[in-house]
């Protein structure tokens, strides 16, 4: 599959505005397929396959969580990282309304609001990562330190 079936999504030109080196991966979407999907149909390990989640706190206040594609986010964990109460994943269109992105397809990048982005603090320490570029299908492999430069992404222990 080529990139240009994909068009310019809003993510690809957040990273372009932002001169982030960057190179489209794109693969065969499976619905319910995740990142181990993902992470088969573009040759590299899951763990390297970071997932974006969105999440709210105790007021409904929208976040974002950037976890392994092979680990969970411990709620518990990230509420205690981020000095909420409680911390709880957003269902689907409340996913989509504060991002702009469908579930499986959601970046980090180009949101449509500005969001809080937390990430576990091990993806820091890969070489590469990939991560969804904003549409089913299509991701970005970049190097993680770019996810603090142009997000100001808040390192966390929240892994199990």
């Amino acid at each position: 599959m080529s990139q240009e079936r994909f068009g310019v999504t809003p993510a690809l030109r957040f990273l372009r505005e932002k001169g982030v080196a960057h190179e489209a991966r794109t693969y065969r979407y499976e619905e319910h397929g995740g990142t181990a999907v993902a992470a088969r149909e573009i040759g590299v390990d899951e763990h390297c396959v970071i997932k974006t989640l969105v999440m709210e706190d105790e007021r409904k206040a929208p976040l974002l969580v950037l976890m392994h594609g092979d680990r969970e986010v411990s709620t518990r964990e990230l509420a205690r990282a981020i000095g909420a109460k409680s911390v709880a994943p957003c269902d689907p269109a409340a996913a989509n309304k504060h991002t702009g992105y469908m579930v499986g397809g959601i970046s980090p990048f180009g949101t449509r609001k500005a969001l809080p982005v937390y990430v576990e603090e091990t993806i820091l320490d890969l070489d590469r990562i990939c991560i969804n570029a904003g549409k089913r299908g299509l991701m970005v492999e970049i190097a993680p330190r770019e996810l603090r430069r142009v997000l100001g992404a808040v390192p966390v222990r929240a892994a199990r």
